[in-house]
């Protein structure tokens, strides 16, 4: 079908709509909508698949818009689109409450298929969508076949997370990956040639995609044939440059001045003359949601009535295996998985078995490592690697590219079908930390793997021996980290991973043996329990609580203690936020309020632990950097022995002492 003056028109509504938004509000970014319009309405009439009718449709086409302080643009074209985002929707866009927030939200926003406005992170979770693609494909032939689509601007090249997830696409030849990049050499603060000047198709073909160029951002036919010949290239993802003159129509057009702040009056009243703009705010003409109805719309039910009808000559296990992956549904799993754990074993070997146990009666599962899986040991037994050769592969080589690992499975999570998870240690869950975050917002069932825990790394030293990291995870709202004690712990927090539906799990686990403890099915999901009670018939001196390695500490401090004549129970705190989730009566039961004398053990920072240890107890944890050296030798001159835990336990009746006596 050729564009005609109708064309241009629903262009122009694009436009108007994004800007009226931005107006009323008071609040937003015209730029964007303005310049890219065209090539957001070229992709929605004549490519992408989709159908409103059924927005979580499995076999979809995804469009992010990593650009997402452009929001008002997508809000515009869903409405356009008949998502469900009304005009209501529109009036009230960045409002409280309302379903149009500043930026794209999945989940709030009919349509929408990512969470997006921290830049660079929305073209590393379309890396992830698409490779999320490839590997259903190879489970389901012929029911999984579409495109993932980006919209990005010079922002996302800039973040460096732009630079790992395009060479991971590069070197995955993820063919049906077609990014559009607005290119209009402006960034907030001024002209982009301030603070980057990269050759984009030298970058472009350097990282193995394939690149086009169109210089007017205006010419629909232009953008039109660069998409389709984007996606007859199947061996490699595709950049699109699109020239475009950021605030198109506006005063200031092609400068900073129009990038995030609302036009003035009198410029929005010329907007309209430049564009020939007639009608009043928010009005759609007839023939522009026409336009819509019998491309966009008729091209995706079309392909969806298709895809259900194909649906029914499935086998019966085949067509409840797709069901279930359509619907993030994972088989029903043991309380503990069928598989020994040895005596001694470190958390990542128990991890390992515990992992691969699930495994096998999830075939939803795959992940990798950012080039650490030997050290981490996530890999899963007889698979090979995906790769463009192998994509029912289930692990993946990430390569040193943390910050692209995590937005990338997050891409496979938002994808659907997959259980997924991604490891490395865990002083370098910084670089991932942005990830953690959208998986959480997003309520992505993400399983994160860091290792190698604490100071008892040792002769690494410093650099590699995480201090902050375990209290900044525990921040991060709808986070639930897991620090677990033992092999059986280990095990339980993997089902617990599993079966999270609504957000991110953190495992954290030792890179050094631990022996067992005496519980075979420890209540990792309530969060804390007591590992090891007072004898029968002492009375209760005080509580010993630790997560992690420091368990053990724990309770060989707790024999120390019994030799002075003081009886402590020691509590295992593997998830601070399951034990938060407790009813008040097991949290009682656990750590009774009555007994204030309370000693924390991790070697971390101990910032955490104020919530348990309360006014009249303390921690035993680090407040500086690690150090190089034997890890009994580091552990040692870090206080981390039975006799220093007990020494500092008993020291809470003079402390409390002084600060009573210091009131008077």
């Amino acid at each position: 079908m050729k564009f005609d003056a109708i064309d241009q028109q629903a262009v122009n509504t694009v436009r108007m709509l994004s800007v009226a938004q931005i107006e009323k509000a008071n609040s937003g970014h015209p730029g964007l909508p303005l310049g890219a319009a065209p090539m957001a309405y070229v992709l929605y009439r004549n490519h992408l698949t989709v159908t409103p009718k059924d927005s979580h449709w499995f076999n979809r086409d995804r469009f992010i818009l990593s650009a997402g302080h452009g929001s008002a643009m997508l809000y515009s074209l869903q409405h356009l689109a008949g998502f469900n985002v009304t005009q209501d929707d529109l009036k009230h866009f960045r409002q409280f409450g309302s379903r149009t927030p500043g930026h794209p939200e999945y989940g709030v926003v009919d349509g929408v298929e990512a969470t997006t406005g921290p830049l660079g992170q929305g073209l590393g979770m379309a890396v992830g969508m698409a490779m999320a693609e490839r590997h259903m494909a190879a489970r389901f032939p012929k029911m999984v076949d579409h495109f993932t689509y980006v919209l990005c601007g010079d922002g996302d090249l800039m973040e460096g997370i732009s630079h790992e997830a395009m060479g991971l696409a590069g070197h995955q030849a993820l063919g049906k990956l077609i990014v559009l990049f607005d290119s209009n050499d402006v960034s907030l603060d001024g002209n982009k040639s301030r603070s980057f000047g990269e050759n984009m198709q030298q970058r472009a073909e350097a990282e193995g995609w394939t690149y086009q160029k169109v210089e007017d951002g205006n010419d629909l036919n232009a953008i039109d044939q660069a998409i389709t010949n984007a996606k007859q290239d199947l061996e490699h993802p595709s950049m699109i440059e699109v020239r475009t003159v950021i605030g198109f129509g506006a005063n200031g057009a092609g400068t900073n001045a129009v990038h995030g702040k609302p036009l003035a009056k009198e410029d929005f009243a010329a907007l309209k003359v430049t564009l020939g703009w007639h009608l009043p705010d928010f009005e759609v003409p007839n023939a522009v949601r026409q336009r819509f109805a019998e491309t966009l719309g008729r091209r995706g039910n079309t392909a969806h009535a298709a895809w259900v009808a194909q649906t029914q000559s499935l086998r019966p296990a085949e067509s409840a295996a797709l069901a279930r992956a359509a619907a993030n549904l994972l088989p029903q799993l043991p309380e503990q998985p069928n598989t020994l754990i040895p005596e001694m074993c470190s958390g990542r070997d128990a991890g390992k078995i515990a992992m691969n146990a699930f495994a096998k009666l999830a075939p939803e599962m795959w992940g990798g490592a950012a080039d650490l899986a030997s050290s981490t040991k996530t890999v899963i037994d007889n698979s090979s690697l995906f790769t463009p050769e192998h994509p029912e592969g289930r692990n993946i080589a990430f390569g040193v590219r943390e910050f692209a690992m995590g937005a990338a499975l997050n891409g496979m999570a938002l994808h659907g079908g997959s259980r997924v998870f991604g490891s490395t240690f865990l002083v370098f869950s910084d670089y991932l930390k942005p990830a953690i975050r959208l998986a959480a917002m997003q309520h992505l069932p993400v399983t994160f793997v860091f290792t190698h825990d604490s100071i008892a790394v040792g002769e690494d030293g410093p650099t590699h021996e995480p201090i902050e990291q375990l209290t900044m995870l525990r921040s991060i709202p709808n986070t639930v980290v897991l620090r677990p004690a033992d092999g059986q712990e280990t095990a339980a927090a993997w089902r617990v991973a599993l079966t999270r539906q609504n957000g991110p799990t953190v495992i954290v686990l030792t890179r050094q043996d631990l022996p067992q403890l005496s519980v075979k099915v420890p209540p990792v999901n309530r969060g804390a329990y007591v590992v090891s009670a007072v004898p029968d018939g002492k009375r209760q001196d005080g509580i010993l609580m630790a997560s992690g390695s420091e368990v053990h500490l724990a309770m060989q401090a707790q024999t120390e203690l019994a030799k002075s004549g003081r009886f402590v129970s020691v509590v295992s705190v593997p998830s601070f936020e399951l034990f938060a989730q407790q009813s008040r009566s097991y949290q009682e039961m656990v750590l009774p309020r009555t007994i204030t004398h309370r000693v924390a053990i991790e070697m971390a920072s101990p910032l955490s632990w104020g919530r348990f240890v309360g006014l009249d107890g303390t921690v035993v944890g680090m407040e500086t950097f690690g150090a190089s050296g034997d890890p009994d030798r580091v552990m040692t001159h870090f206080g981390f022995t039975p006799q220093h835990v007990a020494d500092v336990y008993l020291q809470l009746d003079s402390t409390v002492l002084k600060r009573v006596a210091s009131q008077f």
